[in-house]
């Protein structure tokens, strides 16, 4: 393979002429530096990425640069040993379209510390459904396990179930040997979820908290993407030395709680920060989803495919909450 000449890519400026982002025509060395250069096939749309691309949060750190906080491609060139030509690999966070160019390009730089050879088991289209999303619910699981969490505590509640991180984590903690019971208010989907492997589906706008600090316990463990007061009534919930992972803040960054779910029933609150995550533990983590916490229903959960071109149409509905499933950004033609 050839080290690009110019190139496309979905780049966000923020200077005198205002927050935007669209397709520019890029040079190699106008990228972030690093050691392994990738011809993209993939990437993804989290929400994350939405906010980035229509400036609607404060994700980057740093203007201008390209979208994309996924990416799955080939290496085309590399000045580490580790990585050689034609080899496929994956990166997730590690400052994608926060403090360097991300994988809304037909190109990217990555350091070679964060770049992933892609496992046996997965495609680079397998890892980009999965990518941030499935990630996070992965890294969920395997800091659970790291506390001892087991199926014999009783269900994993997840909420915000009908979402990309609610969806992959129904298949991967079911895939794990879990009964999950998956907390959404879009009851729509319910047959969807249950298809996924749910074994319980519990429509948020029917759950009622009893507000007591403790309640009987219902769920071994929880994963929670909605903060706020999901969170604060789920931990009474939780069974002695059960684990609740929170990733999310869709329902609110303050929640009110009490002390006792942790000192009379020895609840872990835990938090799943992906981005950042050691490399040696995302190696873990991308081994497991490769192989014994590989979803099953890829395929499914895979909703929409776009181009770099369509990025600009689905940024709004997803921040809007019209968007269902992952949706896959094709870069490049690989499989």
């Amino acid at each position: 393979m050839s080290t690009p000449g110019a190139f496309r890519a979905f780049r966000i400026h923020n200077d005198g002429a205002g927050y935007r982002g669209g397709i520019e025509t890029l040079a190699a060395d106008a990228l972030s530096p690093g050691e392994v250069l990738v011809q993209v096939a993939y990437s993804s749309i989290n929400f994350k990425d939405a906010l980035a691309g229509t400036g609607k949060g404060k994700i980057l750190r740093q203007y201008p640069l390209n979208g994309g906080i996924d990416v799955s491609g080939t290496v085309v060139a590399s000045t580490d040993p580790a990585f050689k030509e034609g080899d496929a690999v994956l990166c997730t966070g590690s400052g994608l379209s926060e403090t360097r160019d991300g994988g809304y390009g037909e190109y990217v730089r990555l350091p070679s510390a964060w770049t992933i050879r892609l496992p046996k088991g997965l495609s680079l289209r397998d890892s980009m459904i999965i990518g941030t999303a499935g990630f996070t619910a992965a890294l969920a699981l395997l800091r659970m396990e790291d506390n001892r969490q087991t199926p014999a505590l009783g269900p994993l509640a997840v909420t915000g179930a009908s979402g990309g991180v609610g969806m992959l984590a129904i298949d991967i903690f079911t895939r794990a040997g879990y009964a999950v019971h998956a907390i959404s208010g879009k009851a729509a989907h319910f047959d969807f979820l249950r298809d996924l492997g749910a074994a319980e589906c519990i429509d948020r706008h029917q759950l009622v908290f009893s507000g007591k600090p403790m309640d009987s316990a219902r769920f071994g463990g929880a994963l929670d993407n909605v903060g706020g007061s999901m969170l604060a009534g789920l931990l009474p919930l939780i069974a002695p030395y059960g684990n609740v992972a929170i990733c999310g803040n869709a329902g609110g960054i303050d929640f009110e709680s009490t002390v006792m779910p942790f000192i009379i029933r020895g609840a872990s609150l835990l938090g799943i920060a992906s981005a950042g995550t050691a490399r040696d533990i995302r190696d873990r983590v991308w081994e497991r989803l490769s192989s014994d916490w590989k979803p099953q229903h890829l395929e499914r959960i895979a909703t929409r495919e776009v181009t770099l071109e369509q990025l600009p149409e689905v940024f709004p509905r997803m921040l809007a909450g019209d968007s269902f499933g992952r949706t896959v950004v094709s870069v490049g033609n690989a499989s």
